[in-house]
C-alpha cells in the first residue's frame, strides 16, 4: 500500500481543505465559546456536512452514501483538527456509522445523519481514564432491558439524538465477554446527561441511567458479545481521532513556522536562530512519522487485515505525541504572546489535549501494543 493519496483523495483534501477553511475556521470556534453555545458545535455548520457529502463518507452507496473508507474520512477530520472546527463528524460519522453497519439499526439511523440532521453520542468510558473494562448493568427487564450506571467524556451527549451505549450484560467489568451494545434514543426515562465545558470548549456529559428501559430491538449486535460493534467503533474513532491529531498538530506548526518567518529579535527574523530551525525540523520529521502511521492505520482498516488493531494503536499514539510536540513547542517559540488567549496557537494546545485523551491516550495504547507482543 503506497503511503500517499490518489488522484480522487487528492481532490477529496483540496474540496475539505477549503469548505472548512472557509465556513469554519478557527474564529468560528472562538465564536462559538465566546457566547457560550448551549450545543458546543453548530448544527447549521453539520447540515453544511451533510451537503458536502461528509456525512456519508462510510455508509455504502446502497444505503445513500458514498462508500468510500477511513482514508476518506481522515481527509476530512485533518482538516477539522487544522481548523478546531466543532463538529460532531467523528463521533457520529465516523464511530457510530463503524458500530451500526451492517446492523438493522442503519436503516433507522442513516437517513438523519445523511441530512445531518442527527447527532450520536459514546457513551463508552466510565472512569477517568479509557479502559476498557464495563460496569454500567443491564439486567433483563420483560422484553427488554433495565440500564443503571454512569458513564463520563460522553461528547455531545448532552444533546445527541441518540447514544450508543456499552453495558454489561455479564460477568463482571474486567470480563472481555458479557458486554453489550444498545441503541438508546434521547428522552428515554431516567436517562440523565450533565454537560461540563472542557478544555477546548467542547462540551462533554456525564451521563446516568437510572433503571433505563430499552427493549430488545435496541441492542447492537448480540447479548453479550457486543465487543464485536465495540471494537468497530474504537478502531474507527481512534484512527479517525489520530487524523484529527495530525490536523491539531499540522495546523500549530504552520502557525509556528509563520512566526519563525516573520518575527525579528535584534534586528533578524528569528527563524534564523540555528537552535530554533533544529528544533522546527525536528517537529517536522515527527509529524511525518506520524502522518505515514496514521496512513497506514486507514488503509488497514479499509482493507480488514489481522493487524488492524496494532496499526491503530501505533498511530493514536504517535499522532498523540506528535500533535503534543507540536502544540507545546509552538507555544514556547511564540513566547510571551503564545500564553495569551487573543492568539490562536494555545487553542490547538487545548483540543490536542482533549482528542489525546479520547478512545485511550499514548500510555494505553503503548500498554495494548506491550500485552500484544507478550510482555
Amino acid at each position: 500500500m503506497p503511503l500517499f493519496l490518489n488522484d480522487d483523495q487528492v481532490m477529496l483534501k483540496d474540496s475539505a481543505q477549503s469548505f472548512i477553511a472557509e465556513q469554519a475556521p478557527v474564529s468560528h470556534m472562538r465564536a462559538l465559546r465566546d457566547t457560550n453555545n448551549a450545543d458546543g458545535f453548530s448544527r447549521d455548520l453539520w447540515r453544511q456536512f451533510a451537503d458536502m457529502g461528509f456525512t456519508g463518507i462510510l455508509i455504502g452507496e446502497d444505503e445513500g452514501g458514498l462508500g468510500l473508507g477511513h482514508v476518506e474520512a481522515g481527509i476530512v477530520l485533518e482538516e477539522i483538527g487544522r481548523n478546531l472546527a466543532p463538529s460532531p463528524f467523528l463521533t457520529t460519522a465516523v464511530a457510530a456509522v463503524a458500530a451500526l453497519s451492517g446492523t438493522p439499526h442503519a436503516e433507522r439511523y442513516f437517513p438523519g445523519i445523511l441530512r445531518g440532521d442527527l447527532v450520536a453520542a459514546l457513551a463508552i468510558d466510565e472512569g477517568a481514564k479509557h479502559r476498557a473494562s464495563v460496569g454500567l448493568r443491564a439486567e433483563r427487564s420483560g422484553n427488554g432491558f433495565r440500564l443503571t450506571g454512569a458513564k463520563q467524556f460522553v461528547v455531545h451527549g448532552h444533546v445527541a439524538d441518540m447514544m450508543i451505549v456499552a453495558a454489561r450484560t455479564a460477568g463482571g467489568p474486567d470480563d472481555a465477554a458479557g458486554v453489550t451494545l444498545f441503541a438508546v434514543d434521547r428522552g428515554a426515562a431516567g436517562l440523565a446527561p450533565a454537560p461540563e465545558r472542557l478544555a477546548d470548549a467542547s462540551i462533554a456529559a456525564r451521563v446516568s441511567f437510572d433503571g433505563v428501559e430499552v427493549d430488545a430491538d435496541a441492542v447492537i449486535g448480540e447479548v453479550d458479545n457486543g465487543r464485536d460493534p465495540l471494537g468497530r467503533l474504537l478502531r474507527a474513532g481512534r484512527v479517525g481521532a489520530s487524523a484529527e491529531l495530525l490536523g491539531v498538530g499540522s495546523g500549530a506548526m504552520d502557525m509556528t513556522v509563520s512566526y519563525l518567518k516573520e518575527r525579528k529579535q535584534f534586528g533578524v527574523r528569528i527563524g534564523s536562530f540555528q537552535a530554533l530551525q533544529h528544533r522546527a525540523a525536528h517537529l517536522y520529521s515527527e509529524m511525518e512519522v506520524a502522518r505515514a502511521a496514521v496512513l497506514k492505520a486507514q488503509q488497514l482498516l479499509d482493507a480488514a487485515d489481522a493487524t488492524t488493531n496494532d496499526a491503530v494503536s501505533v498511530a493514536k499514539a504517535m499522532s498523540a505525541m506528535a500533535a503534543t510536540l507540536a502544540v507545546q513547542e509552538g507555544v514556547q517559540m511564540h513566547g510571551g504572546i503564545g500564553m495569551t488567549d487573543e492568539y490562536d496557537i494555545g487553542f490547538y494546545m487545548k483540543r490536542g489535549r482533549v482528542l489525546a485523551e479520547m478512545f485511550g491516550d499514548a500510555n494505553f495504547h503503548a500498554d495494548q501494543l506491550a500485552r500484544a507482543a507478550g510482555y
